[in-house]
């Protein structure tokens, strides 16, 4: 039976049977013990350097790319930042943006120019930086009130944070100031219930928070119960918005990726790799179809899903079968029209920027390039992969950072 969300305070530690690394490889996760608590957001800074900006940069030419530090089992040491070449697609180092303990999502301010991070770990956080002609600047970090956060988005208006926390299946929700400096934590909501799979699903837990561009209401996909649950904030805190949308039994849904026409969502399962197709309209959800993320032999353990800036290709990253599927878009049920290997080790993200697609492979520690073919939506190798340690997240710079977030202004020295 599954149960609702419900408000409560976190203990320190939760008493989870299911406590395994949820991406996938069925270990124990490894927890920081106490004594890191005080240092967890950020590590101590080192000398940094800086040296002109460099003039001309335009959207999307600058990526950054979150990772797993040593505290999550990783070989990362914060938020590094890699310039993109446009008509190529390969990245040249720029440098350590923000030593930081574990920050495996990453998420930017719809208009000013800051960075935030969930900090993966037991005594979970998130934390925030402006980017400045200086580096980064630190602009607050705050504890979720959960265990494990590993997605967070800011709503629309720029007035809110709101972060999953995955092994204590909660949603926190902080004030943003009118920098985008993170404040008080407003509201702590805990999903209650179990799933089919007495080992990843014997309790809730939260994986994702989706926010309407248009204002609509916020989606969290939580693994453990099966379901979607919609919210809108009122004065801070999570209301619900309709009755929950359960998928299918032992699905164990991951990420949803919203299309651009505003009426379908599509749903990856980790558990079950399948994609389900719903269509959203004033009545509630509507399973509309259901497809396999991969045509490869094994267990896909399907990660990331996007939908294409033109609404015409979908694309998923099986990390089980190192891979990434592209699917045309149709009115009937998405069509596979490539799968191509990922160039790497467990593709746990990706992004599409411009006409590329990067993949980040977190344990070959490396991001891979592709071509997006924009007629058939076919990807194609753009050169080797790019080393970077236990990558999780890539992440494009927004306009708001172009003044500032540029080459080798104020990048940690190495």
């Amino acid at each position: 039976m599954i149960g609702g969300p419900r408000r409560g305070a976190r203990t320190d530690r939760y008493a989870h049977s299911d406590r395994y690394d949820h991406h996938g490889a069925g270990r124990p996760k490894p927890f920081p013990p106490v004594e890191h608590r005080s240092s967890l957001w950020t590590r101590p800074a080192r000398r940094t350097v800086r040296s002109g900006l460099i003039c001309g940069v335009t959207v999307g030419q600058i990526l950054h790319i979150g990772c797993y530090t040593r505290e999550g089992g990783g070989a990362g040491e914060g938020i590094s930042a890699v310039a993109r070449d446009p008509h190529t697609g390969a990245l040249t180092p720029i440098g350590l943006l923000a030593p930081a303990v574990s920050p495996s999502f990453l998420a930017t301010h719809p208009t000013l120019p800051v960075l935030y991070a969930v900090n993966e770990v037991a005594f979970g956080a998130v934390s925030a930086w402006s980017i400045t002609p200086g580096g980064a600047e630190p602009r607050g970090q705050r504890d979720t009130g959960g265990d494990s956060p590993c997605h967070l988005a800011v709503t629309p208006d720029g007035q809110h944070l709101i972060s999953t926390n995955y092994a204590s299946g909660s949603v926190s929700v902080h004030l943003l100031d009118p920098t985008g400096a993170i404040g008080a934590r407003t509201d702590l909501l805990v999903h209650d219930g179990h799933g089919a799979d007495p080992e990843r699903q014997a309790s809730a837990h939260a994986h994702m928070i989706s926010v309407d561009p248009r204002g609509g209401p916020a989606h969290v996909v939580d693994l453990g119960t099966d379901a979607i649950y919609s919210y809108v904030l009122d004065a801070g805190r999570l209301l619900p918005s309709g009755p929950r949308v359960h998928v299918r039994a032992g699905t164990g849904p991951r990420h949803l990726a919203r299309h651009p026409d505003g009426r379908r969502v599509y749903v990856v399962g980790e558990l079950d790799p399948t994609i389900t197709v719903f269509e959203v309209d004033e009545h509630g959800w509507h399973e509309r179809h259901r497809v396999p993320s991969s045509a490869r032999d094994g267990l896909p353990q399907p990660s990331e899903i996007e939908v294409s800036a033109d609404g015409r290709f979908l694309y998923v990253a099986n990390r089980g079968v190192d891979t990434v599927s592209a699917f045309a878009i149709q009115e009937t049920a998405p069509v596979l029209v490539d799968e191509v290997d990922s160039l790497g080790a467990w593709p746990r993200h990706f992004t599409l920027v411009g006409g590329h697609l990067y993949v980040a492979n977190e344990r070959s520690h490396s991001i891979s390039v592709f071509d997006v073919d924009p007629a058939s939506g076919k990807l194609s190798a753009a050169g080797d992969p790019y080393p970077s340690p236990s990558p999780t997240c890539v992440l494009s710079a927004t306009p708001s950072m172009l003044a500032t977030d540029a080459p080798n202004a104020g990048m940690v020295a190495t």
